[in-house]
């Protein structure tokens, strides 16, 4: 038989706070990409490099894509870890979350 724990997330009150602070977390990481796209557009216009419009499409998709998906796994660590939910798990190699065994 498999025991659980009860998870923090699983109060409504506790996973709308947890939710709403990731949401926050991925606005500002968007921004964040914002700014390291026009940031790599400056320096390319400024080496005054000739490229076409192609490798400034995928710089900027390849910039912005890897930060999101980055600060999307991240943020789900966060979450997982800052709700306590890591800990509603029962671990079978730790042993204190073992079942006592019957002689």
């Amino acid at each position: 038989m498999v025991r659980t724990r009860p998870s923090p997330l699983d109060e409504p009150r506790n996973a709308a706070h947890a939710w709403a602070r990731y949401r926050r977390l991925m606005r500002g990481m968007a921004v964040f990409a914002l700014v390291l796209i026009a940031l790599a557009m400056m320096v390319l216009y400024a080496l005054g490099a000739v490229v076409s419009i192609h490798v400034l499409i995928a710089t900027a998709l390849g910039i912005g894509l890897t930060v999101m998906l980055m600060s999307a796994l991240m943020g789900l660590v966060f979450l997982s870890s800052g709700t306590g939910h890591d800990e509603s798990i029962v671990d079978k190699l730790n042993e204190e979350d073992e079942p006592a065994r019957r002689p």
